[in-house]
């Protein structure tokens, strides 16, 4: 078990490296922080609402904004492996592909929970200009992140299946659309109205993120919308460990 860890724990240094060896982590993080703050401040009416809450104008935007930036950072995970050929010398270390895969996946994530980390200056002025309900924000950062760890076994899923980052981000992209889509407000209506089929609108619904990061960022800690994320974390990784291994058997 430790050894385990060991292994797990190497990897994720080795790619938590590699993102700050290059300008490209510093570059993400300044587009994500300006582009949060364009959608909180100028899209989302922070000010102009005159609430002290960063439910509908800081998070509700996560989803979308997450939806290509995410796929950004996945896409190069097992992509740049086999485009360089080193995902060869890399199944050939003394570690399992579960391994792998598990340190690759928890440098992106750790990532991406800086990036979000560093938005605490929205956290710090809605507290400042008012007294908002900390518990709502903590579980909102809490869903974001796990939002943002859904995206992203996505990616390495996708990025496990071709050599081409392009197309890694594209079929990454078009999937994390669709699991978006299943739940937005204006397709669950026009289904209603479709199908007239209650329990057809709410099982298309309870496989979107959106309807589970909703409860989230409105401070719902429900133990059903995190099993949720935690699931299809853990799918995503288990099919990109199939396609790793069956990569390694040809």
């Amino acid at each position: 078990m430790n050894s385990s860890l060991t292994n797990i724990w190497t990897i994720a240094k080795r790619e938590l490296g590699g993102y700050f060896a290059s300008p490209v982590a510093y570059v993400f993080i300044v587009i994500f922080l300006l582009l949060a703050g364009f959608f909180t401040f100028m899209v989302g009416g922070f000010f102009e609402r005159g609430e002290a809450s960063l439910t509908m104008s800081f998070f509700v935007w996560h989803p979308w904004l997450y939806l290509f930036l995410v796929p950004a950072v996945g896409m190069r995970l097992w992509s740049e492996e086999r485009r360089l050929g080193t995902i060869e010398l890399l199944l050939t270390m003394p570690i399992t592909a579960w391994q792998a895969i598990m340190g690759k996946f928890l440098a992106s994530w750790l990532f991406l929970a800086l990036a979000l980390a560093l938005t605490f200056p929205v956290m710090m002025t809605v507290n400042y200009l008012g007294n908002p309900d900390n518990g709502v924000i903590f579980a909102g950062y809490i869903g974001s992140g796990l939002l943002a760890g859904a995206y992203l076994a996505i990616g390495c899923m996708t990025s496990a299946m071709t050599r081409n980052q392009v197309i890694s981000f594209i079929v990454s992209v078009v999937i994390c659309l669709f699991l978006i889509l299943a739940g937005w407000p204006p397709v669950t209506r026009m289904l209603e109205i479709i199908s007239e089929s209650p329990r057809l609108v709410e099982a298309v619904a309870a496989f979107s993120v959106m309807t589970h990061f909703d409860a989230l960022q409105r401070g719902v800690l429900d133990t059903r919308d995190v099993v949720f994320f935690v699931s299809l974390i853990a799918f995503s990784l288990f099919a990109t460990s199939v396609i790793i291994r069956g990569h390694r058997a040809g």
